[in-house]
């Protein structure tokens, strides 16, 4: 996109107010829960300084983490992939999938790194994101505005109008009937779905369990209905053991806003049991197939480089966003795939390049209230300084 069509854009969204508006609705939430989410909970704090710990460590070990995951999840029936870059996680979910499917789709910003549901489109299926927010962001043909709440700027006024053209009926503007509304769509494409696909927060490589957090119950819905469950995620997922990955869980549910979520789903094989003369079968209840995807596509580049690599550290809370200035104006519109100053070197150097990173790193305000914010303490203003000097003196990415 060029500067002068990113700054109209920007600009003519924080005059119209009514994003802000939204945000602002959403950061009085997000503040109260989170402050009460600490009072109750001050063991917090120094839990997020050991995770960051455990993600330093991790980054550094990422490569043999992910490679202790796949075997133990190989030898729990778990089919594992190392998909170098999104054209091969395409390829690869694509020929599971095949064609005319119908898939549900948990929410996942690694799915959204490689437009995993535009492609599976193309290919002939029907693809439903089951998060709510993600549907109704689907429904606009829009991009996501927040990472845990893609739907944060629209208003209930705006989501009763847009679920009646859709749904062919009238849907009042209020909240729990437009979840009432949603819920009965797609509960049936749950039912009848072939495939689930899925994200996960953190995986355990001593265990290859995969630790989904989730309130909605879409996630649990779509890794339990379908027969086929495929699980896409980034390599610096990985953490050394079990307890670890419960810690990291924690951190990540807590920043999100969250005291405790709904669900907390442990995934580490396909459905079975061993009710009958003690023979394995697979296939209760749940998916008789479970495929775990490994994405690369630069991570392993940026854990090589002392100066960025921190970036891989980010849990996807989303708790910078409701703190950047000018995300409360515009939200995801400062982003790219990865939203906000840290989606600025996301995309430098996983989605994008410099060139395609340029006009979100000079947007960020160097205002530092990110970093406060952010559990692992992320030092986003000084990436994105040190990607400016890199610019303007012509170095090498």
């Amino acid at each position: 996109m060029e500067f002068r069509e990113y700054k109209k854009r920007l600009t003519r969204v924080a005059k119209e107010g009514r994003v802000a508006l939204a945000i602002g609705r959403a950061q009085s939430s997000y503040r109260r829960n989170l402050q009460e989410a600490f009072r109750r909970f001050p063991h917090t704090l120094e839990l997020a300084r050991e995770v960051r710990r455990i993600k330093e460590e991790s980054i550094l070990r990422m490569e043999e983490l992910v490679a202790s995951a796949r075997e133990a999840m190989e030898s729990n029936s778990v089919k594992t992939f190392l998909a170098r870059d999104a054209e091969e996680a395409r390829r690869i979910i694509g020929e599971i999938c095949g064609t005319g499917k119908t898939i549900v789709k948990g929410k996942s910003m690694t799915s959204e790194e490689i437009d995993l549901r535009e492609f599976l489109e193309e290919e002939g299926n029907e693809v439903y994101e089951t998060d709510l927010g993600e549907f109704l962001v689907q429904l606009l043909g829009m991009k996501p505005m927040h990472l845990l709440a893609p739907a944060v700027h629209l208003t209930r006024e705006e989501v009763a109008e847009l679920l009646s053209r859709h749904l062919g009926r009238k849907i009042p503007p209020r909240i729990e009937e437009e979840v009432e509304a949603v819920r009965g769509f797609l509960r049936e494409k749950f039912i009848s779905a072939d495939v689930g696909i899925t994200g996960t927060n953190v995986i355990a490589a001593d265990t290859g369990a995969m630790i989904q957090i989730e309130n909605e119950g879409n996630v649990r819905l779509a890794s339990s209905l379908p027969p086929v469950h495929i699980v896409l995620v980034g390599i610096e997922k990985v953490v050394p053991t079990f307890q670890d990955a419960m810690k990291v869980a924690e951190v990540t549910w807590r920043y999100a806003n969250y005291t405790v979520p709904a669900y907390v789903n442990v995934v580490s094989s396909p459905s079975k049991t061993g009710d009958i003369e003690k023979v394995t079968t697979y296939g209760a209840h749940g998916p008789r197939e479970l495929y775990c995807i490994f994405l690369d596509g630069g991570r392993s580049r940026l854990a090589r480089m002392p100066r960025f690599r921190e970036a891989l550290y980010c849990l996807r809370c989303g708790g910078c966003l409701y703190e950047c200035p000018l995300f409360s104006l515009v939200a995801g519109n400062f982003g790219d795939r990865y939203l906000g100053g840290i989606g600025a070197i996301w995309t430098a150097f996983v989605t994008g390049g410099l060139k395609e990173a340029a006009l979100l790193i000079y947007s960020c305000l160097a205002c530092g209230r990110c970093k406060l914010r952010c559990p692992m303490e992320i030092d986003t203003p000084g990436m994105c300084l040190e990607l400016r000097r890199i610019i303007a003196e012509g170095e090498e990415e």
